[in-house]
């Protein structure tokens, strides 16, 4: 795709998350920090749910490595925020993805980004590669660069 404004059905997972007022700066936008949360929600819930990932006991766990966001309107309280999700590149042991966040009833794009995981032995901390049913589940998200 070579759309920079990609709409929410471009992408291959998608979630909704209802905002709360304390995610609000002095200014009753959004905080800026509360959209990386937004990418981890979304991520974390297709690694949990889509790939069976239990963080909380699996040897084999995500960590960020990287993140990036870049605001293009504000989103406000009480605004109910649409994540999409595809992954741009995949290697040996990390995984991108580029994410999208949609805010209102008319899900116009309010932020875009990158979040990048590396998998490691969680008693090593030493990358390994990326477990195999986690590998094929990711190939459904395959998308191209925004």
């Amino acid at each position: 795709m070579t759309d920079f404004a990609p709409s929410l059905a471009d992408y291959p997972f998608s979630m909704t998350i209802e905002t709360r007022a304390l995610d609000c700066d002095a200014l009753g936008h959004i905080s800026n920090v509360v959209f990386y949360s937004f990418f981890d929600t979304a991520v974390n819930h297709f690694l949990a749910r889509q790939c069976d990932l239990d963080v909380a006991h699996d040897n084999i766990v995500p960590f960020v490595s990287g993140s990036q966001c870049q605001y293009i309107s504000h989103a406000t309280y009480p605004e109910i925020i649409a994540v999409g999700m595809r992954v741009l590149k995949t290697g040996r042991s990390s995984v991108t993805y580029g994410l999208s966040v949609y805010a209102g009833e008319t899900r116009r794009r309010v932020a875009h980004g990158q979040f990048v995981h590396v998998f490691v032995e969680r008693d090593t901390q030493k990358a390994v590669p990326i477990p195999a049913a986690i590998k094929d589940a990711l190939k459904s998200l395959k998308g191209e660069a925004e």
